[in-house]
């Protein structure tokens, strides 16, 4: 099953049940500053597969999206975590999964634009990467039972702006830009992905393949970050890990190639679908 965040005729945002085209109300998105549907009903142990609706169903095309996911508790990404862009990184085969936060505020939906200003970064790079929503309270996970501790998974683009990256060997801010992590089209439950590592995911920028490989290339498969992560803090209902990237990211890339006004930018995957967005840079 699809869960997505659409905008009713009505103005209002919902967390929607996806079906043939369909979307049916199940929870108020943006209700109250903080609080996530989806995260609420995790919590509470409902399930969101069979609650019900609290609204008129409406077609899904013409709606504007939000982020799959619009107040997370966390939104957790790991870093260097395929060996081809560990490789074209140049940098060692990490030991444990290297983590690191993302702000709520950078969260971004399924074709809304990716903004910044010129003046604010010149080296905005674009990062496909599988992400899980954990499904219900995780501390000290064994590996052989993760899995079963993840509700979905969707697609997050990790933009970031390399030359604050880079030059001030910090992540958070350069990847924390409003807008910046783009979370999409949906959700699509664990159920119908048994094994998140045998999925193709690539980036296409300008409808040209940047990057293309399979998360069997992963250093720390899904279970392993799950696992680790839940031995040092709580993975609580709603929260949002992305995997890391595969090589072909800008930056490596001889001459190196960022993302410039107009640009649309697609990260797809089996079964997900495809996330898309347009640059926008302001002056």
């Amino acid at each position: 099953m699809r869960f997505t965040t659409l905008f009713a005729a009505n103005g209002k945002a919902y967390l929607v049940r996806l079906k043939d085209g369909i979307a049916e109300p199940i929870g108020r998105a943006y209700e109250k500053p903080g609080v996530d549907p989806l995260r609420e009903m995790l919590d509470a142990g409902r399930d969101p597969k069979r609650v019900r609706a609290i609204a008129k169903p409406f077609p899904v095309r013409g709606r504007r999206y939000g982020p799959a996911v619009t107040a997370p508790q966390k939104v957790i990404a790991v870093g260097l975590n395929y060996k081809k862009h560990q490789d074209e990184s140049g940098l060692p085969v990490p030991v444990a999964p290297q983590s690191f936060c993302k702000y709520t505020s950078s969260l971004n939906g399924h074709n809304q634009p990716i903004k910044f200003r010129r003046k604010d970064s010149k080296r905005v790079d674009y990062e496909c990467e599988l992400a899980f929503v954990v499904g219900r309270r995780a501390r000290d996970v064994a590996r052989a039972k993760a899995l079963d501790y993840v509700f979905g998974y969707t697609l997050i683009n990790d933009v970031s702006a390399r030359d604050h990256q880079f030059t001030e060997g910090q992540v958070g801010r350069a990847k924390g830009f409003d807008t910046f992590t783009p979370m999409g089209p949906c959700i699509v439950t664990a159920d119908e992905i048994p094994d998140p590592q045998a999925l193709m995911i690539r980036t296409r920028l300008n409808g040209k393949v940047m990057q293309e490989e399979s998360t069997a290339d992963m250093i720390f498969d899904c279970a392993h970050i799950l696992s680790y992560l839940s031995r040092f803090l709580t993975l609580e209902p709603g929260d949002v890990v992305s995997t890391g990237t595969p090589s072909g990211v800008g930056f490596a890339r001889k001459p190196p190639v960022f993302m410039k006004h107009g640009d649309v930018v697609e990260v797809e995957a089996d079964v997900i679908g495809t996330l898309r967005n347009r640059v926008r840079v302001a002056t």
